[in-house]
């Protein structure tokens, strides 16, 4: 005998997280072998296949919004973790200071330094190896080679400008005119090329930089200077933020609203100032609907009535929920396996590209779990 199955209707309902005025309902999943008496609820890779979906919202170097669709919160976490810290990605460890005599002292410096998003050639990148650092058990590490490490340089000092004294005169007061290198930005920081590096690193669009090269590192006067040398490896974000490749990585479960009974003329314009704009609109009450007996239409014929445009957008604010007008005319939920993401990368990987990173972080997590399980029962 086949499996019995609930109702489609109940089985939508089932993923519907509920949101009400001061609690929230139906918040653990129940598709598990077993809940439901008589129903089959064993995963099932076809099945996956069929009902698992991702759509695509919005898509730009740095910033992309996309929705995976029938999958659990554990699977969608997974990828929302792995994304902020465990894809490698290149950023200055090792700073090296032969002379700082600006006001910014050298550990401010160092740590300003390393938190500046590098890029460069991708096929560069992803040739490039960790490094292994030394250990106790490893004293040596993995050594200092072309294949783990960047070196980048900043030389600078700050004179006064060739027409000081004619600015001066004049009165000038902005720094940057009066004097050379007053401003330090990081797109003075100068990529040496190291042994097989200049194969992939070669030229400007390919070479090691900011990301940004505004980005202001220290200010300076005449007389001072900075002299230092950088080492850049790869690590994860679990070790420190600076190597996290996005500046946020979240997800949220598609909104849902569902009007139970008519809301119109004035109280329909109200229920639209609950949502963010576009979330509600509004349509004319039809001949039909008014002559419809127990659609709460009667009489109303030509009135406008609050329809749900674009749940999309909710925030799921849950101000419609504070008006006594609202109540039991709409209900707020969530779909449980709808989650639409959003990242934002930090210019070193793309953010279309950072998803797929970390699905096969993800698989090859799963590989080695198989191959321990596998030798476990041996």
């Amino acid at each position: 005998m086949a499996p019995n199955f609930g109702s489609q209707e109940e089985l939508e309902a089932r993923k519907i997280v509920g949101v009400n005025a001061e609690t929230v309902t139906n918040v653990t999943s129940t598709d598990i072998p077993g809940h439901y008496p008589g129903e089959d609820h064993e995963w099932d890779l076809e099945a996956f296949r069929r009902t698992f979906t991702i759509q695509f919202h919005k898509l730009s170097p740095l910033d992309s919004s996309f929705s995976l669709i029938g999958i659990d919160a554990s699977i969608a976490n997974a990828f929302r973790r792995i994304l902020l810290a465990e894809i490698p990605t290149l950023a200055i460890e090792y700073v090296f200071v032969h002379n700082n005599t600006s006001i910014v002292q050298d550990e401010v410096l160092a740590h300003r330094l390393g938190l500046i998003p590098l890029t460069g050639n991708p096929a560069g990148l992803r040739w490039l190896q960790q490094y292994q650092k030394p250990t106790d058990e490893d004293p040596d590490g993995s050594g200092v080679a072309d294949i783990n490490t960047i070196v980048l340089k900043l030389k600078v000092e700050c004179t006064k400008a060739d027409n000081y004294d004619d600015l001066n005169k004049k009165g000038e007061d902005d720094p940057r005119l009066l004097y050379k290198n007053a401003h330090i930005y990081a797109k003075q920081l100068e990529f040496v090329v190291s042994g097989r590096q200049d194969q992939f690193f070669s030229g400007e669009e390919n070479e090691i930089r900011s990301v940004h090269p505004d980005i202001l590192l220290a200010k300076m006067r005449p007389g001072q200077c900075i002299d230092m040398e950088m080492h850049c490896i790869k690590g994860i974000g679990g070790d420190h933020a600076k190597f996290s490749p996005v500046a946020t990585a979240s997800y949220r479960l598609l909104p849902t609203i569902n009007i139970t009974k008519p809301i119109l003329g004035n109280d329909a314009k109200k229920f639209a100032r609950c949502f963010p704009k576009g979330v509600i609109g509004f349509e004319d009450v039809t001949s039909d609907e008014a002559r419809r007996k127990g659609s709460g239409y009667e009489g109303h014929e030509g009135e406008k009535k609050a329809v749900v445009k674009n749940t999309f957008k909710d925030t799921v604010s849950r101000e419609c929920l504070r008006h006594p007008e609202f109540e039991k005319k709409v209900k707020l939920g969530r779909v449980r396996d709808h989650f639409i993401f959003g990242v934002e990368s930090t210019g070193q990987i793309e953010s279309d590209e950072l998803f797929l990173e970390s699905v096969r972080i993800l698989k090859e997590k799963c590989r080695v779990m198989r191959r321990g399980l596998g030798d476990i029962l041996r």
